[in-house]
């Protein structure tokens, strides 16, 4: 169960990274609590590349500010594979990042 919910939160994230991207930088605001900033550093952690990269310490610090209900409202976006994000790497990280969340974040 524990282990659902941290996959769907991460898939959230990466929602976040792309689509905050573009909101935040357009209108100079924070989304979920992460600025683009935040955003931005957590990005090549769920970008397909070989070999993955982890998650910078940087990125591990944004999670921990994020707002995880937040996040989930971006779970059903079909954006995020035009942005080169892989929603498997991202699911993770949450566990890289050893964030634990409490959030229910389900898919419908």
């Amino acid at each position: 169960m524990v282990m659902k919910v941290t996959m769907k939160l991460a898939m959230v994230m990466i929602m976040v990274v792309v689509l905050g991207n573009q909101v935040v930088s357009s209108m100079g605001m924070s989304l979920c609590n992460l600025t683009q900033d935040d955003l931005i550093t957590c990005k090549p952690a769920v970008t397909k590349v070989d070999p993955p990269i982890d998650p910078t310490a940087e990125c591990c610090t944004a999670l921990k500010k994020a707002d995880f209900a937040c996040l989930c409202s971006y779970k059903n976006s079909m954006m995020l594979p035009s942005f080169g994000i892989d929603p498997d790497r991202a699911l993770q990280l949450p566990d890289k990042c050893k964030i634990p969340t409490t959030t229910k974040c389900t898919k419908k």
